[in-house]
């Protein structure tokens, strides 16, 4: 269910097979037409078409931000495209818990008027108002306490024809517009999110996510879930977004030995989690899975790191195939990587 305990409208839901597996038409706004046959499919094409015209907005003001860098600033906020690698990953692809340095620091590093400039890229980046609200948790950006707190840095140069991606990174969180300079991949490469309350409490604004897997979790039956139910140890970072290679089986159930009903509570689950975001990223998700094999590729299983109990049954779960990887860990508290990539190890 949604934030606002609403139930989810499931279109999808009550149709044959075949159809449910184009839910994420539903993502994207306006939607009303299948998406095409993959004999017929053009990989990344309508969603980078979808993606186009929203980015116009967002990525026309990264280089109407960087227009107003002065030297000074430029030297501090402005970055390689190629520099790194910072654990394994270029640096313009690393995820951070916190601003990547004091200097980086929004409040620090820009004056008011690019200040605003920001504000306005990252709210482009949600799903409307409540988007936001979930990726700036409640406005507080976490233990950041604000906006100003996070970081904002730029990697390569947002000028016409040179890749360029702007990180915003903070407490929880790491998100990115790129412009498509990251060629195959979702978001312009991995994402990190969470909040600080228990992932069951209510006060958590990404509860109703846990509460979606939670259903999953209840649908498994006593002979599935020998394969679904794992001990595990979380790790977060690369460890958690290295990006399966082509003939990954995952660990799990597969999504084909599901139930149709299963199937469809898959879905809810996934419709959920890109919720924050840009419609037209949340579309490209769906894209790259497709270009990647399609959902038949994709298995998840639930870890249950520690002593669990009937009320929080599972400490983590993993939706993983070929090029992608959800990993989502409820407690202490929720930590959430992703990796959605055409670029597989």
């Amino acid at each position: 269910m949604l934030p606002a305990d609403k139930p989810v409208a499931c279109p999808d839901c009550d149709t044959p097979e075949p159809a449910r597996r184009d839910f994420f038409r539903y993502v994207a706004a306006g939607a009303v037409a299948a998406v095409p046959a993959a004999e017929t499919f053009t990989p990344l094409a309508k969603a980078r078409a979808a993606r186009a015209q929203q980015q116009a907005t967002s990525e026309a003001m990264v280089r109407e931000l960087f227009a107003t860098l002065t030297a000074d600033q430029k030297a501090k906020v402005v970055k390689p495209w190629d520099m790194g690698p910072k654990g394994g990953l270029p640096a313009r692809l690393a995820t951070h818990n916190a601003a990547p340095n004091a200097d980086v620091r929004i409040g620090a590093a820009y004056n008011r008027t690019q200040i605003e400039m920001l504000d306005r890229i990252f709210r482009s980046l949600g799903n409307g108002h409540e988007g936001y609200r979930l990726l700036s948790r409640n406005n507080r950006f976490d233990a950041s306490g604000d906006f100003e707190s996070i970081g904002a840095v730029i990697y390569g140069e947002p000028v016409e024809g040179k890749p360029f991606s702007l990180m915003f990174a903070g407490h929880h969180l790491t998100i990115r517009c790129d412009g498509n300079s990251e060629q195959g991949a979702a978001f312009g490469g991995p994402l990190y999110y969470g909040h600080t309350p228990n992932g069951y409490a209510r006060n958590n604004v990404f509860y109703y996510q846990t509460r979606s897997l939670t259903d999953l979790f209840a649908s498994l039956s006593d002979e599935q879930k020998p394969a679904a139910v794992k001990p595990g140890t979380w790790r977060d970072g690369v460890d958690s977004v290295r990006l399966p290679k082509a003939d990954h089986k995952a660990p799990g159930v597969a999504f084909t030995a599901l139930t149709a009903d299963q199937k469809a509570l898959v879905e809810r689950v996934m419709r959920e989690l890109v919720a924050p975001y840009r419609r037209a990223d949340g579309d490209e998700v769906m894209e790259v899975i497709r270009a990647n094999g399609g959902m038949e590729k994709l298995g998840f299983a639930f870890y249950t790191e520690g002593q669990r109990t009937a009320q929080e049954p599972w400490s983590f779960w993993r939706l993983e195939g070929p090029g992608f990887v959800w990993s989502f860990r409820a407690l202490p508290h929720i930590h959430t990587f992703v990796n959605v990539s055409t670029r597989m190890a």
